[in-house]
C-alpha cells in the first residue's frame, strides 16, 4: 500500500492554517498534514520528510535559504495576486480569495503534478464522497457540470431548456446522492471524477 504523502503548513496565523488544512483534506483526503506555527517548530520535526511545504510569505522570507534549497516542494501562501507579492522562484498560492477559487487553484496544482493535467490518481481521490455505486442520471450530470462552471439556477434552466423548479430538484438530488453540502465539494468531485476539466471552471 502506498504511504500517504506528508504535507507541512507553516504559518503564524492558526486560523489560516486550520482553514488551509481543511481545504487540502477536501482536495486530497489521503494527505497527512502537519501544522507548524513557526519555522523552529518545523525544524524540530524532521522537515525533510515532507512532500510539500505550504508556507506563509513572512516565514519563507525569514528563512529563505532553507526554502530556496527546497523550492521544488515549496508553495508560498500570499495574500494578493499582485506581482509584487509573488516570489519568482517559488510556486505561489493566493489565500485571500473565495473558497471556490482556492479549491480550483489547489485542484489545478494537484493535476499539474499528476500526469500533466490528467485526472488525479484514484488512490488520492476524495474517498468520503461518493461510493462508486452512486449513479447520477444524465440530466443530473448536466446540471452538476453547469453548477461547477459557475452557472446560477436560471442560467442552467435556460441552457438545458428546462424549468427552474426542475433545476432545483436536480440540484437537490445531486447533492443528496453524493452526500455533498457545498459547491466547493461538488467541484472537487466533478473534477476528480473527470466530469469537468479544471480549465473550464
Amino acid at each position: 500500500m502506498m504511504q500517504a504523502p506528508h504535507i507541512a503548513i507553516i504559518d503564524t496565523n492558526t486560523l489560516a492554517m486550520m482553514g488551509m488544512k481543511a481545504i487540502l483534506h477536501q482536495v486530497m483526503p489521503t494527505l497527512e498534514i502537519d501544522c507548524f506555527g513557526s519555522f523552529g517548530e518545523l525544524s524540530a520535526n524532521a522537515p525533510e520528510r515532507f512532500f510539500h511545504y505550504f508556507v506563509s510569505l513572512e516565514i519563507m522570507l525569514g528563512h529563505r535559504a532553507f526554502f530556496v534549497a527546497h523550492k521544488h516542494k515549496t508553495i508560498v501562501l500570499t495574500l494578493s495576486t499582485e506581482s509584487y507579492s509573488q516570489v519568482s522562484e517559488f510556486h505561489s498560492l493566493c489565500v485571500n480569495v473565495p473558497e471556490q477559487h482556492l479549491v480550483k487553484a489547489l485542484l489545478a496544482m494537484v493535476q499539474q503534478a499528476h500526469a500533466h493535467g490528467k485526472n488525479i490518481p484514484p488512490q488520492h481521490i476524495q474517498q468520503a464522497i461518493p461510493s462508486p455505486s452512486v449513479q447520477l442520471t444524465r440530466r443530473e450530470i448536466d446540471v452538476m457540470v453547469l453548477i461547477v462552471q459557475g452557472c446560477i439556477n436560471k442560467e442552467i434552466a435556460d441552457k438545458l431548456n428546462i424549468g427552474l423548479t426542475t433545476v432545483v430538484t436536480h440540484r437537490k438530488n445531486v447533492m443528496e446522492k453524493l452526500g455533498i453540502k457545498s459547491v466547493s465539494a461538488l467541484t472537487i468531485y466533478a473534477v476528480t471524477h473527470g466530469y469537468v476539466d479544471i480549465n473550464s471552471i
